[in-house]
């Protein structure tokens, strides 16, 4: 069981809270520890930074290609909807990692601070702690953490590029055409597969990206209280 929160200085009495003590080497030991897993954070946000900007850099230069020429093919878009996912579940572990130090300094902020300043907390923290040190694992599924980067950044992405391929099968048109279906289908034939077959291949990709997002958890561990 997780354990509870300071109750304050205004707690009331008999909720089983104790004062928790610590030796200049274990107060020491355990700064130290929040400064290093502060750092690892500090350098995880800036590699997650790092991916957006490649894919960011990557679909803007793919676009440029192919809206640049009528000769060019659509399918570029289809390639760009695919290294934006190379680079999302890249960045889905990167925050993973991420959030095993974001873990620890949370824990440590919510109970080995608020006793050095003379609050009341749970003692049994330290087995949390512990936990985490001996056997580190990331508080999240790689199912969150890819919808957590889709809600923040690629579904932005995500959009542009379907978007811009819409365009480019539209632009490729003579002016005038007519809009028909199930013929307009064919607009995204790519060789001999069947355009029909490209539209069913996007559209299950993106209701994936959506569910991706929607179920991805809205709270963070210890985040609750």
């Amino acid at each position: 069981m997780t354990p509870g929160v300071g109750g304050g200085p205004g707690a009331a009495a008999g909720t089983g809270l104790t004062d928790v003590s610590y030796s200049t080497n274990t107060a020491n030991a355990l700064i130290h520890l929040y400064r290093a897993e502060v750092g690892k954070m500090t350098a995880y946000r800036q590699r997650l930074d790092m991916t957006t900007n490649w894919s960011v850099v990557t679909t803007a230069g793919l676009a440029s290609f192919a809206l640049g020429d009528a000769t060019n093919s659509h399918a570029t878009f289809l390639f760009a909807m695919f290294m934006n996912y190379f680079f999302l579940r890249l960045e889905a572990r990167r925050f993973r990692t991420f959030e095993i130090a974001h873990h620890r300094v949370r824990i440590m902020e919510r109970f080995f601070y608020p006793a050095m300043l003379g609050d009341k907390v749970d003692p049994g923290w330290h087995q949390l702690l512990l936990a985490e040190l001996s056997k580190p694992r990331s508080p999240m599924t790689r199912d969150d953490a890819l919808g957590w980067r889709l809600n923040r950044n690629y579904l932005w992405i995500y959009t542009a590029v379907l978007v811009a391929w819409l365009a480019k099968l539209d632009l490729d048109q003579p002016k005038g055409w007519i809009l028909e279906f199930p013929e307009a289908f064919s607009l995204a034939d790519i060789g001999s597969f069947p355009g029909w077959l490209v539209f069913l291949a996007v559209g299950v990709f993106y209701g994936y990206l959506i569910w991706l997002a929607a179920r991805a958890a809205r709270t963070y561990p210890l985040e609750e209280g």
